[in-house]
Parts: structure tokens; sequence; C-alpha cells
């Protein structure tokens, strides 16, 4: 009986995830595309190229203008109909909405990747990689410096380091990319220490080990930025999470008993907690892959936060809803896997779906 509960909800949680995702997605191209707005700027684009390349094509340069023109108009009509504009676009929003959930993300607007490719797939996918090598990493290095100072921080309450941790708390509300700006007036500006933005140098070295050596020197800086931005706050968050474990009953009828405090750390606190760390840990992780817009601007980054960047500046709206889509099915696919996860580990959970 109780198997068969799991798997109802499993099974609910499922259906209402990919439901959110499907609401998600039709949402995003309904706001990328303007409702429809966008159309006007895509098919005066589309008109102007057309008329440019009927005019500077030499077989159309004998024909009056009035011929040119009609010659114009008949391509750009049969370019509407081959692009399916020439339908209503709530109906296209619809078709819109089948191709992205079945990743059928097509082709950019004005955009193309590194090697020269259209397709929405390999724009993201192109960028991808780097995206996760640079934020990916330092959302790594952020969760278990925080946790483990966050930690120490909870044995040592009303310490200097504690109280200094909770006064400087404030300071995380400053965005990483503004630390960003002052951390390259230093170590580039002023002490020619490091580099100022990129990936690697220009030109790339031609080892590998050189080459990761200079994309490991255009990292720091970013890395930097980010985890100076985020570092008082998330410990004195994870501080105050311990904390907060570390007076239940359940610990203090250990401490009673005489337990050692490393195992009543472990035992009484670190494992009740597991489930919300592990959660932040997850999200934070993908969130990671999303990119950050303005941080890779100013360190000019080749990440996914450039893509949406130029994407939004072009209007490319297929590469807007291919990120979205592809960031969806992540969170869902991840929200669904801690579920599923929570409903075997956590006591409390698996008693709600038994009972």
């Amino acid at each position: 009986m109780a198997s068969k509960r799991l798997l109802k909800h499993i099974a609910i949680r499922g259906i209402t995830l990919y439901l959110t995702v499907v609401v998600a997605v039709y949402l995003t191209i309904i706001i990328a595309n303007m409702g429809g707005k966008v159309d006007e700027f895509v098919l005066a684009d589309l008109y102007t190229s057309i008329h440019e390349r009927v005019n500077r094509d030499p077989q159309y340069r004998a024909l009056s203008g009035a011929e040119r023109d009609r010659i114009v108009r008949e391509l750009f009509e049969l370019e509407v109909k081959r692009l399916g504009y020439d339908r209503p676009f709530i109906e296209r929003s619809f078709i819109y909405l089948r191709d992205a959930l079945t990743l059928d993300l097509g082709r950019a607007l004005f955009m193309y990747s590194d090697s020269g490719s259209r397709l929405v797939r390999n724009i993201i996918l192109e960028r991808l990689p780097n995206t996760i090598l640079l934020f990916t990493t330092v959302t790594m290095v952020n969760f278990f410096l925080h946790l483990f100072l966050g930690l120490y921080l909870s044995r040592h309450h009303g310490s200097l380091l504690d109280r200094l941790v909770v006064s400087l708390s404030p300071t995380s509300t400053v965005p990483g990319w503004f630390y960003g700006i002052f951390f390259i007036l230093i170590f580039y500006t002023w002490l020619h220490l490091l580099p100022p933005g990129g990936m690697v140098d220009v030109p790339p070295p031609p080892d590998p080990f050189s080459y990761a050596l200079s994309v490991l020197k255009h990292m720091i800086l970013p890395m930097l930025s980010w985890i100076v931005a985020s570092f008082f706050l998330g410990v004195y968050g994870m501080r105050t999470f311990f904390l907060i474990f570390s007076t239940e009953d359940y610990v203090e009828a250990a401490k009673a008993k005489g337990l050692p405090p490393r195992l009543i750390e472990t035992r009484y606190i670190l494992r009740p907690s597991l489930p919300p760390i592990l959660t932040s840990f997850a999200l934070s992780l993908i969130g990671s892959w999303g990119g950050a817009i303005i941080t890779e601007r100013v360190f000019q980054w080749p990440g996914l936060g450039m893509v949406t960047w130029q994407a939004i500046m072009y209007f490319d709206t297929p590469v807007l809803v291919g990120i979205t889509v592809i960031y969806a099915y992540l969170l869902a696919a991840t929200v669904f896997i801690l579920d599923i996860v929570y409903a075997f580990v956590d006591p409390r959970i698996k008693a709600g779906i038994s009972g």
C-alpha cells in the first residue's frame, strides 16, 4: 500500500512540474514576442534584406524601379509564407510551444553560434560549457565555504569572528559585478597582475597545459567577485541555520546524555538538516547554469549570460525561448529528483505519504 501511495505521489509531482514547465514556457513565448509585436520588427528586417538583395543582384539592374519593387513584394510574400508569418500570432504561439517542449528549438532570427551556426541548440550548447566552468565552480566553492564556516561559527557562537561576520553580512547586498569593477581597477589597472576580462589570452596558448593556466587566470577575478559578494551573508545564513537546529529538544537530550560534541554535530544537527542543505545546493547548482548577464558583460566572459544579453538586444526570441526551455526542464528535473530522494530519506515525508 505504501509503495502505491509513493508511486502516486511521484506521478502527481511529475505531472504538476510538467504543467508548470508548460505554463512557464508559454508565458516566455508571449513575453519574448511582446504579444506578437516583435513580428513587426522581424518582417521589417526581412523586407529590408530582400530589398537590398534584389537591388544588388545584377540580373535585376536592367529592370525599372516598379518591376524591382514587384519582385521584392513577391519574394517577401513567399518568405513570409515559408516562415509561417501569414498565420495569426496566437496560432503560431502554440506551434512554438509544441516545438519548444519537444526541444525543437529551431533557428535564431539574427544570432550565430561561435562556429557560424544559426541553430538555437548550437548557440546554447557552445556557450553552456563556459558558463558551467565559471559559475558552477564558484557556486560549489561558495556552498562548501559557507557550509563549513557556518558550522564553525555555530560552534563558536558569540565569538569575535562570529560578531564580525554578523556585522558585515549587509555588505552582501552589493552585487558581484559591482565588486568585479573594483577588482578590475585594483588587479588590472593598478597592479597589472590579472587580465580584466575574456576567457583566455589572445592569441591562445598552443599547448593544453598553458591554455588551462590561461583560462584559470581569467577566472580569478569573476570568481573572486562572486565569492566576496555572497561570503558574509552566506556564512551568516548557514551559521543561523545550524544554530536553530542545535536548539532542538533532541539535541539538548543528546547533550544531557553526555554524547561527544562531534557526534552530536554529525548525527543530531547535520543529518536532520541534510534535506534543506541538499535542496539549496541542487537549486544553486542548476541556477548557476544560467550564467550571470551583468557579470559576464563586465568580464566579457563568453557564457550563456552573454548569449541572453545579445538575444534581448536583438529581439531574438527563439534564443530566449530556447534558454528558458532548457533551464525550465533542468529545474523541473532537479525538483522532481529531490522529491523522490526526500520520499526515501526524510522520515517526515515518508510518514506523510504512508499515512
